[in-house]
């Protein structure tokens, strides 16, 4: 009961005692103005603690500070640990104290200490305890004998030993010297890097608007009983002038704006250039290296899947490291052209090999998905770690494809921000040369690949029976468009009426041929017809709104007149579609070689800007990547047909991937930038 009762009488006095512990100043001077009272001590009027304080309660809705303050997140590792300074004079009983606090149990340990110069502070960071806990689990009784012995406040000097370091934990690798300087210097490479999926470069767009970078940003006051974490509003890719050491030696004030357009767009390659890498590095050794994934497909199924990805990352490593080291020459960087046309004429070539692999990498992965559980399942417990975003693998294996024909664009922007007649310039050009040419060997490669391969496969498939055959294999020949299409009830006679009511059709680059479908796999040629000698006729909408007992069928048929077909004379069949966009995507598809010099000037014409990556899932359909420019020639319900204005190809596409471009002035700058794009390209 004693003792209770003296616990309690101490508690009662904790108040009492903390107040005139910590009511009193130390006033430090340096060694020049000994004349001005060293030992002087001043008695505060009122006390007012930290937990207290307006800070620590949170007032008020906003908070300005500093922009360069600002972190995205709490950091892990936090070495300023100032929280409850004790007297010097508790200096004299440390091995006192810190025995009491071991013999006391782990309320308190000897690791909770920092050693900051002349005496103690606890950790703030404490996991199990508050700051208000920690200052109530004291000795008070120590600090009260402390005090009785009258011992007084020293002057300290500030050139103290610094505080030792952290203990580094076992798993932790050392930093090389390089890291350390290009941290201290200020680097993109500080935050952990974005996926390349998720980021877009503004050297995409022909117009670029230079981001005002504000002094301060408006934080929000945290919710209550939560950590204060100072959230930033920056974006997620660092730009040229938010690096420390462009802000610290002034050189935004000494260029001119154009020169730091110039720096913006050269410091965008090595950042997009960064997250590709982190982006590939996910792909091969999430994806690529998993053994379980390995285990449930055969070697062609994941040769076919993944082709030399790992030959890209080390291509990518080496392009990255280059420009990396010149960017950390100088804040300023003259230029990178010459590591770009170099790199592109040389090491580049990986990526002709894998975009020829692109075909059978999407029949890989559509066979693996559909018919193979084991493969389906594992995908998606990798898909879905936090490594990978949640973003599916066919994400990561389009990212070469996506990276190289970026890159033209992006050597486009410097050439546009790179004064003419320069050096510079002239690199600048160069390089895109260079680099288009890359793109256009990559194009070159895998759609002959995707034909030629397909046009065996279908040969095999053909049977022509009676009709006189003719070679269907030919390197200017490829599959446009192919499928299943009703023939009209007035064209079918009795016997017609209870055999074959519908026509597969295969519509090919110079033939048309009109088949019956016996399987799957298996068609047999009933006529074809050379494109020259093939036309096309359909009601128009407004002559299909009469009524009419077959107004439903009447808006999706059409009629198709070949003048000359396999047996030298001419022959009409009236087809009806399943829906008006595949009446309008086979009329287009009949009827485009006639069209071709019709849109020839492309002005006033709508553009679309791609808002994600689209898939073509057939032969008629345009592959789009994200921020794509295209040129819109034909809307039908919820689709669109449109030229790619990087490479002309043209295709039909959902118009919910897409967003219209309105400002005229992009569009213009669009229009100048297809017409320079084509030209290194031979398109």
């Amino acid at each position: 009961m004693s003792q209770s009762g003296s616990e309690n009488s101490g508690a009662d006095h904790v108040p009492h005692i903390l107040e005139s512990q910590f009511s009193t100043e130390l006033r430090i001077v340096e060694p020049d103005d000994e004349t001005d009272g060293v030992n002087e001590l001043l008695k505060a009027d009122h006390v007012v603690l930290s937990t207290q304080s307006p800070a620590a309660r949170k007032l008020g809705t906003q908070q300005l500070i500093p922009k360069n303050l600002a972190a995205t997140s709490r950091p892990k590792n936090r070495h300023h640990t100032t929280v409850v300074t004790f007297p010097v004079g508790l200096e004299k009983s440390s091995s006192e104290i810190r025995s009491r606090h071991s013999a006391q149990g782990p309320d308190v340990s000897w690791e909770d200490y920092d050693s900051d110069g002349d005496g103690f502070a606890l950790r703030r960071n404490r996991r199990n305890k508050s700051y208000r806990e920690a200052v109530t689990s004291l000795d008070i009784e120590a600090m009260a004998r402390e005090r009785d012995s009258g011992d007084t406040l020293k002057p300290v000097r500030e050139d103290r030993a610094a505080s030792p370091c952290p203990a580094r934990s076992p798993g932790r690798k050392k930093t090389l010297g390089r890291k350390r300087k290009h941290k201290q210097r200020g680097s993109f490479k500080d935050a952990t890097p974005c996926l390349y999926q998720e980021i877009r470069e503004r050297g995409l767009h022909s117009t670029n608007q230079d981001e005002l970078l504000d002094d301060f940003v408006v934080v929000e006051a945290p919710v209550e009983d939560q950590g204060i974490v100072v959230k930033s509003y920056r974006p997620a890719q660092l730009t040229w002038s938010q690096l420390p050491q462009v802000k610290d030696s002034g050189i935004l004030t000494q260029i001119s704006p154009q020169e730091r357009k110039r720096q913006e767009a050269i410091f965008e390659i090595i950042t997009s250039e960064h997250s590709y890498l982190h982006s590939l590095g996910i792909l091969v050794k999430h994806f690529k290296s998993s053994d379980i994934l390995r285990k449930t497909m055969t070697a062609t199924e994941h040769h076919h899947l993944f082709s030399n990805i790992a030959v890209i990352h080390q291509v990518s490593k080496r392009f990255f490291e280059d420009l990396e080291r010149r960017h950390y020459d100088n804040p300023v960087i003259r230029d990178i052209s010459d590591i770009v046309q170099n790199h592109a004429a040389h090491y580049f070539e990986p990526y002709i090999v894998y975009c020829s692999n692109e075909t059978f990498q999407q029949r890989t992965l559509q066979k693996l998905l559909s018919s193979n559980t084991a493969f389906k399942e594992t995908l998606k417990q990798i898909e879905e770690s936090s490594e990978c975003g949640g973003l599916p693998m066919i994400s990561f294996l389009i990212l070469p494809m996506q990276r190289v024909t970026r890159l033209p664009l992006l050597l486009d922007t410097i050439c546009q921000k790179t004064p003419d007649k320069t050096a510079e310039y002239f690199a600048a050009v160069w390089a895109f040369h260079a680099i288009s040419k890359l793109v256009a060997s990559c194009n070159d490669r895998a759609r002959r690949m995707e034909r030629t391969e397909q046009m065996y496969t279908i040969q095999k498939q053909m049977d022509f029976g009676k009709i006189k055959p003719f070679p269907l294999v030919s390197s200017s020949r490829w599959l446009k468009k192919s499928g299943e299409l009703t023939i009209a009830a007035e064209e079918l006679s009795i016997w017609r009426a209870f055999s074959h009511r519908s026509n597969f059709l295969f519509l090919f680059s110079d033939v048309l041929i009109v088949t019956k479908k016996k399987s799957e796999e298996s068609f047999v040629v009933t006529d074809y017809a050379t494109l020259a000698n093939v036309e096309v006729e359909f009601m128009e909408d407004v002559e299909s709104r009469t009524p009419s007992p077959s107004k439903s069928s009447s808006c999706l048929s059409f009629k198709l007149l070949m003048k000359r077909n396999s047996e030298g004379r001419a022959e009409q069949i009236t087809l009806v579609a399943e829906s008006r966009v595949d009446r309008a995507r086979w009329i287009t598809a009949l009827t485009e070689h006639k069209q071709m010099g019709i849109f020839t000037c492309k002005d006033g014409l709508p553009q679309y800007e791609a808002t994600k990556a689209y898939m073509p899932k057939g032969t008629d359909e345009l592959g789009l990547q994200q921020a794509e420019l295209v040129i819109v020639l034909q809307k039908e319900e919820g689709w669109c047909y449109g030229e790619r204005m990087r490479d002309g190809e043209r295709g039909w596409f959902p118009a919910s991937c897409a967003t219209e471009i309105t400002n005229p002035t992009a569009m213009e700058n669009n229009v100048q930038r297809m017409k320079r794009l084509r030209k290194e390209t031979n398109v």
